[in-house]
C-alpha cells in the first residue's frame, strides 16, 4: 500500500475543502471533514499521519522485508531514540539489553511488535508539547494500558497483536480531539463531569461523537478494516458465554480492556478492588477467561506501563489521575472465592491460623536490616519485571516457575526454596523442583495431604493464607507442624506461600532459612513477594487457557 502525499484529502475533499481553519463552523453532516480539515492545517498531523501508514503498511505486510521497516523507523529521529530506549528497559529485558540498532531491535522482537510500539510511540510524540500536554499524557497512557491488557488477555498471539492496535486507537477520537480541539474536548469533560454522557456530550458540543471522529481519522490513514472494527465498541451488555466467532470475541476484549483502563483511571487504590473485580465478573464468561485471571493481567499491565512511563520519561503530576495509571497495583487477595465454587475442606474448621499470617514487619532500626530490605525490594522488584515479560512471552510454564522460585531464594537469602503442586488425585500436594541446600532431596519429603488433616501446612494451602514461621520452636507453632517436618527438615524460620486456583489449592511455595527470625519483610517486599506467588498462578492459568 503507497501512502498518498495527503492522507487526510480524500475525507476532507468530501466536506470542506481548503478553506482556511475558522471558515466554518463545526456542525452537521461535515463536522468530521471540518475537523480532518483542522487538523490537516496543523504542521504536526500530515507528518503523524503519513507515518502511521507508513509503519502500519510494512509491519502488516508479509513481503516487506526487515531493512524496509528499520528505514521508516530511522526517518524519524525521534521515533528511533525513544524506540531504542524503550527496548533497552526492563520489559524487554529478554532481549539481553544494550540494543543500539532498530534492526536488531525489530529481528529481536519481530515486525508486529515493532509495529504496535512505533504505533504507540507516534502518538507520544505528536501529542505532549502543548499546554494542554498533562491532559494528553493522561489521554496516552490510558490508551496504551487498555492495548497492552488487550493483548496480554489474547490467548493467540497474532490476536494479541490485532488486539493492541485496536484497543490502542478506540478513543483516537478522544485523544485527537483533545490534542487539535482542546477547548470543545474540555466543554464535554465539563458535561461528564455534571453527569452526562460522553457520547451526548460529544454530540452536543462537536455534532458527533468520540468514535465517530476516530474512525472517520482511521479511515482517512488507511487502518485496515479488522481494526477499524475493533475501534467500534459492541452495543449491549457483555454476552453470557464464550462467543465462538473470534472477531466478536476480539471487539468484546478490546472494550473490557478500554473499560478496565478506564477503571483504573478514575478509582483511588481504595475504592479499585472491588470495582475491578465486578468488571472482571462482567466480561469473564464472554472472553472465555476467569475473573481473577483478568484481574492479574491489570496488574501486569500495569507493572509494564510503569516501566514504560519510567523508560521514555513521561512525567505526571504526582496526586493527578494519570499517576494511577502509571503506579504499581497492590497485589489481590491471594484468594477469591468464586460465586458457585464448592466449600473447601476444612473451611468450618476452627481457625488455627489466628496470629501467623504474613504481615509486613516494621522498620527496623538497625542500618544493616534497612540495607537488606532495599537490596530485597530491588532483587524482587527485577525479578518480577522478568517474569512478566516471560508471561508475555508465552514462556514454558516451568522456566516461569524456576525464575519465581530463583528470585525469592536470591531476594530472602534463603538456604533453600520449594515448589509444591498437587497431584493427579487432587487429595495432597508433592515436591516438584526446588533450589539451594539439598532442595531436590527435600522436595521429595513434602507430601501435603489436602483433607483429613489439621496440620499447619494443610491448613494453610486449603485457607490460602500466607504466613510466615519465624519462630519454629515456639509453642503455639511446634505443635501445629506435622512429625515428618520436625524429624526430616525442621527448619527453624520458613515461608508459606499458598497458591490457589478458582478457590482450591493449587500448590505451595516453601521457603527457609537457618536462622529464627532472619525473614523479615517490610511493606513494599511483602507486597512483591506475593506479586511474584500470584504470577506464579498466573502461569498456570494462561497454560490452562493456551491448552
Amino acid at each position: 500500500m503507497q501512502p498518498t502525499s495527503d492522507p487526510t484529502a480524500p475525507a476532507a475533499a468530501a466536506g470542506l475543502g481548503d478553506e482556511q481553519d475558522n471558515a466554518q463552523p463545526l456542525e452537521g453532516a461535515g463536522t468530521l471533514a471540518g475537523l480532518l480539515r483542522r487538523m490537516r492545517h496543523q504542521t504536526d498531523f500530515p507528518a503523524m499521519s503519513e507515518s502511521v501508514v507508513r509503519v502500519q503498511a510494512l509491519a502488516g505486510s508479509e513481503t516487506e522485508s526487515l531493512n524496509s521497516l528499520t528505514n521508516e523507523i530511522l526517518k524519524d529521529v525521534a521515533l528511533t531514540q525513544k524506540l531504542l530506549r524503550l527496548v533497552n528497559s526492563a520489559q524487554f529485558a529478554h532481549t539481553g539489553g544494550g540494543i543500539s540498532t532498530v534492526s536488531r531491535a525489530v529481528s529481536l522482537i519481530g515486525f508486529a511488535g515493532i509495529r504496535n510500539l512505533a504505533m504507540s510511540l507516534l502518538l507520544l510524540e505528536h501529542m505532549q508539547d502543548k499546554a494542554h500536554a498533562q491532559q494528553l499524557r493522561t489521554e496516552f497512557l490510558r490508551s496504551l494500558l487498555a492495548a497492552s491488557l488487550a493483548s496480554d488477555l489474547c490467548p493467540v498471539v497474532r490476536e494479541g497483536e490485532e488486539a493492541f492496535i485496536g484497543a490502542l486507537f478506540q478513543n483516537l477520537g478522544r485523544m485527537l480531539a483533545g490534542f487539535y480541539l482542546p477547548d470543545e474536548a474540555r466543554r464535554v469533560r465539563e458535561a461528564v463531569a455534571a453527569g452526562e454522557s460522553e457520547v451526548a456530550a460529544a454530540l452536543k458540543v462537536l455534532r458527533l461523537d468520540y468514535e465517530a471522529l476516530g474512525l472517520g481519522v482511521a479511515r482517512a490513514w488507511g487502518l485496515p478494516g479488522p481494526i477499524q472494527r475493533l475501534m467500534s465498541r459492541p452495543a449491549g451488555r457483555p454476552p453470557l458465554r464464550l462467543l465462538a466467532d473470534n472477531a466478536d470475541r476480539l471487539r468484546w476484549l478490546v472494550l473490557a480492556a478500554n473499560e478496565a483502563a478506564d477503571v483504573v483511571l478514575a478509582h483511588d487504590e481504595i475504592a479499585l478492588p472491588p470495582k475491578l473485580q465486578r468488571l472482571a465478573q462482567q466480561y469473564a464468561a464472554s472472553l472465555g477467561l476467569e475473573a481473577d485471571h483478568v484481574v492479574q493481567s491489570v496488574h501486569l499491565a500495569r507493572d509494564r506501563l510503569a516501566q514504560t512511563a519510567e523508560a521514555l520519561g513521561i512525567a505526571v503530576l504526582p496526586q493527578s489521575p494519570a499517576a494511577r495509571l502509571a503506579r504499581r497495583l497492590p497485589p489481590p487477595p491471594s484468594a477469591v472465592t468464586e460465586p458457585g465454587a464448592e466449600p473447601l475442606h476444612g473451611e468450618d474448621a476452627p481457625d488455627t491460623l489466628s496470629g501467623l499470617a504474613l504481615t509486613a514487619s516494621p522498620p527496623a532500626p538497625q542500618a544493616s536490616t534497612a540495607t537488606a530490605d532495599a537490596v530485597a525490594v530491588g532483587l524482587l522488584s527485577t525479578g518480577i519485571q522478568e517474569v512478566t515479560q516471560a508471561l508475555a512471552d508465552g514462556a514454558a510454564l516451568n522456566d516461569v516457575l524456576r525464575m519465581v522460585l530463583e528470585t525469592l531464594f536470591r531476594a530472602l537469602g534463603c538456604r533453600r526454596v520449594l515448589l509444591c503442586l498437587r497431584d493427579a488425585s487432587g487429595q495432597q500436594l508433592l515436591g516438584r523442583m526446588g533450589l539451594g541446600e539439598e532442595a531436590t532431596e527435600v522436595a521429595r519429603r513434602f507430601k501435603l495431604p489436602l483433607q483429613g488433616a489439621n496440620d499447619l501446612f494443610s491448613l494453610v494451602c486449603n485457607k490460602g493464607v500466607d504466613t510466615l514461621i519465624s519462630d519454629a520452636s515456639a509453642p503455639n507453632v511446634a505443635q501445629r507442624l506435622p512429625a515428618w517436618y520436625h524429624e526430616q527438615i525442621g527448619a527453624p524460620c520458613f515461608l508459606l506461600l499458598p497458591m490457589q486456583f478458582k478457590g482450591a489449592p493449587l500448590g505451595l511455595i516453601y521457603a527457609d532459612t537457618n536462622t529464627a527470625g532472619a525473614i523479615v519483610l517490610g511493606e513494599q517486599a511483602l507486597a512483591l513477594v506475593k506479586t511474584l506467588r500470584n504470577q506464579a498462578v498466573m502461569a498456570f492459568r494462561q497454560t490452562r487457557v493456551g491448552g
